[in-house]
């Protein structure tokens, strides 16, 4: 496992510079200043303004903006469940809101490249006869809050959910696009059609929606068996001809970051002032299980914007404790470019998880938002998630992070 922590330093140029060069062919089709509507500009000088505000964000997923299981699936009762869920997140004084867009190769917006989502109507590739994404931004610019669209980049399907694939999901139409774990179905990586699907998808967002930032979850690899993409990295294997091809824990490193870097161009390359962020696990090692190159991210200027590890532990766990957790992260060197925010976990307050630990007392998610505050490398944090500000259960915790932030 040792291996896994640190990438040999040539394997990391090497990969390094197969970026760069992908990267500036990107440029060939880069969009002119006439394709950036006014919306997207007018969101720049709002932004512009407050370069430096404490992030202070609540997650919102899919399952929090579910209608499939509603009586009233229409328009009216999506903007109402929103703008409650707004007004709440305003009310207790968070400033962003981080939606989750695009949870299965489907889409909370009309989109050009993937169906409607299922948790819309219960049905995926059915028409809602309205446009989510649209209704969160406005409804987030009335209410002053910014807007992060969260998209998995690689899940089609996990544990047979969604139960059926629309028709025109990518996947149905092209089968060579993904490929099949024992728990879903996922875009092959390595594939660079199944890049510009997931990057054209990115591009789409940021060109037509008033957003201020992209977000990519910790969902890479889906597993570190050899025989999910035999058939891939064979190809590669017989393409690098008398060149020694890398092994396949470099490989799929580079596949992802491949991904990373044209998402952070494709984005900028549109709107200079949307962030690119990722949220990576909060356990160092789960994500070199993952393939998930963070150190390189965190270091090396346009591959991110943000990153936000996910230290979803309590002070005291004995497994990993947040302060632990914590300063792996800021142990890493970080380019002045990019931000970090941490991941806390509202999810667990009230809770026997962290071996009961969650339930010795109420002010850990207070405690661990002003061990933030003494450290300057940390610009803010997000909470996973918005379920966890009306529930009995973390009540108290809430409160008195609540307290704390004012």
């Amino acid at each position: 496992m040792k291996i896994r922590k640190t990438i040999p330093m040539i394997a990391s140029l090497i990969i390094m510079l197969a970026l760069i060069a992908v990267s500036s062919s990107l440029s060939e089709n880069a969009p002119t200043e006439s394709t950036i509507n006014d919306k997207s500009v007018a969101v720049n000088s709002t932004v512009d303004e407050v370069k430096d505000y404490e992030m202070r964000g609540v997650w919102v997923s899919y399952m929090e903006l579910s209608m499939e299981n509603e009586s009233d699936k229409s328009e009216y009762a999506f903007r109402s469940k929103f703008s409650a869920i707004a007004q709440k997140c305003k009310k207790l004084g968070f400033n962003t809101l981080i939606v989750q867009v695009r949870p299965f190769c489907d889409a909370l917006y009309n989109s050009k490249y993937f169906p409607y989502s299922h948790i819309l109507t219960g049905v995926q590739g059915k028409n809602p006869n309205y446009d989510a994404l649209n209704i969160m931004c406005e409804i987030c610019k009335q209410k002053e809050l910014y807007i992060h669209a969260w998209v998995n980049p690689y899940r089609i399907s996990s544990n047979d959910t969604p139960d059926k694939l629309s028709d025109n999901n990518p996947y149905v139409k092209n089968k060579s696009l993904g490929l099949k774990a024992d728990n879903g179905i996922y875009l092959d990586p390595s594939k660079k059609d199944a890049r510009k699907l997931i990057t054209d998808g990115v591009v789409e967002i940021v060109k037509n929606y008033d957003v201020d930032g992209i977000q990519f979850d910790d969902y890479f690899y889906p597993t570190q068996d050899e025989d999910f993409d035999k058939k891939s990295y064979d190809a590669y294997v017989k393409s690098c001809s008398k060149n020694a091809p890398m092994g396949i824990y470099n490989w799929r490193i580079a596949n992802v970051n491949m991904l990373v870097c044209e998402t952070y161009r494709s984005i900028h390359q549109v709107n200079d002032n949307v962030d690119f962020g990722i949220s990576p696990q909060g356990n160092l090692e789960n994500n070199y299980n993952l393939y998930a190159d963070v150190k390189s991210w965190c270091t090396c200027r346009r591959f991110v914007d943000y990153i936000c590890p996910q230290i979803y532990f309590s002070l005291d766990n004995p497994a990993l404790s947040f302060e632990d957790s914590l300063n792996e992260w800021l142990q890493m060197e970080y380019d002045e470019n990019v931000k970090l925010y941490i991941g806390l976990a509202g999810y667990k307050a009230g809770s026997e998880d962290d071996s009961g630990t969650w339930l010795e007392q109420n002010d850990i998610l207070a405690k661990e938002y002003n061990i933030l505050k003494q450290n300057d490398k940390v610009k803010g944090f997000m909470l996973y998630s918005y379920s966890s500000l009306d529930n009995d259960k973390t009540k108290a915790e809430i409160k008195n992070l609540c307290d704390a932030l004012d």
